[in-house]
């Protein structure tokens, strides 16, 4: 009995992609279908990053093709393609960034900033090529929390290289600046400075580029949404009710504005004692999960409060990279997987198809 490749479609049909809760056909990761007599090969090429998850997909695609009636070899070839998506209209891909995923908080305290940097840290932990802009002007931390005390390289005199940390590219008003040196700036100087620090680095072939924002709905948060190509927000609260109040706002500003809310996600969620292994909800509980309920937005994952991630980032390897086959980890490359399926969901960016038109004069 011959093997036909519409079995195969038929059978890839029916089995669900676990990341993204699709089947392989419908979300068109099967790029190619080869059958030799009965040996069969199956190339999947997925839109997100997923190098903790390739084997688990092979194996899955390999035993399900194995209930075709007389099927020999089976070959399944995993691979990810991350490609630029739409940003707010008007406003033009930054070179060497395919997409700008902003993360965001009502309020200072709910561990924004170590969330941003082990969700870079875990995108390229799942094979992106990723960077991380700092846009905390008046309180840079991601210097601290990546371990990066070296001045930024200028091969031209007039651009930035970005700065090498476990893995991933990175900038900072921090690495311009002495440590102590408090920015007295006014709004107008706070956005051209993030505007510089955005266009002025020579970011390298990005998939992503995670920009750490300020707390709140200031300057920076308005500029983000008028002149930088923005593909999504996540957003980062405790369950606590006063974060939750201030997180509701920074999502509205956002929907405002055009911006899509990728997900939600929730630290500092439990606390388990280091002592007696007793698990306490110390925030309240549950306040992530209803505020994505009530705004129809993704809740992308919960964080405990644990003292190794404080540890971690004031060591400046985060969690990520400190220990990176630990549950921490784990659950960071959970959100980042998930964060990169809401990405690849949305429109994509067709402006490179356009051709570009040019006025001289005679």
């Amino acid at each position: 009995m011959t093997i036909s490749e519409q079995q195969i479609q038929a059978i890839l049909e029916q089995v669900i992609d676990p990341t993204t809760g699709r089947d392989y056909v419908t979300q068109k990761s099967v790029t190619h279908v080869q059958v030799d007599q009965n040996n069969v090969s199956v190339c999947i090429e997925l839109g997100y990053p997923a190098n903790s998850v390739k084997n688990s997909v092979q194996n899955q695609i390999a035993d399900a093709l194995q209930s075709i009636p007389g099927i020999g070899n089976i070959q399944v070839i995993v691979s990810s393609k991350i490609i630029p998506h739409s940003v707010q209209q008007g406003v033009k891909l930054i070179p060497g960034v395919k997409n700008i995923i902003a993360v965001a908080s009502g309020k200072g305290g709910v561990g924004k900033s170590a969330t941003a940097v082990n969700l870079a840290l875990a995108l390229a932990a799942e094979g992106a090529s990723v960077g991380i802009l700092d846009a905390d002007i008046y309180g840079p931390s991601q210097p601290q929390m990546l371990g990066i005390t070296n001045h930024p390289d200028s091969l031209d005199g007039k651009t930035m290289e970005p700065v090498q940390a476990h893995g991933i590219q990175a900038m900072s008003i921090g690495l311009l600046i002495d440590v102590e040196t408090p920015m007295v700036w006014r709004g107008p100087m706070v956005t051209q400075a993030l505007q510089q620090l955005l266009n002025d680095t020579n970011w390298k072939d990005l998939d992503y580029l995670i920009v750490d924002l300020p707390p709140g709905t200031g300057d920076i948060q308005l500029t983000l949404a008028q002149k930088i190509p923005v593909t999504g927000a996540v957003i980062v609260t405790t369950p606590q009710d006063i974060a939750l109040l201030d997180a509701r706002k920074g999502l509205k500003m956002f929907e405002k504005v055009g911006i899509p809310i990728l997900g939600i996600v929730e630290n500092m969620s439990t606390h388990t004692c280091s002592n007696c292994g007793h698990t306490e909800p110390i925030f309240g509980t549950g306040g992530g999960e209803k505020m994505c309920r009530d705004y129809n937005v993704e809740f992308l994952g919960a964080l405990p409060l644990d003292i190794k991630i404080r540890e971690h980032t004031d060591a400046g390897k985060p969690s990520v990279a400190a220990e990176p086959d630990g549950k921490i980890a784990d659950t960071y490359r959970l959100i980042a997987r998930r964060v990169a399926v809401k990405v690849a969901e949305s429109a994509e960016d067709h402006s490179e198809l356009f051709a570009k038109i040019i006025m001289e004069n005679d």
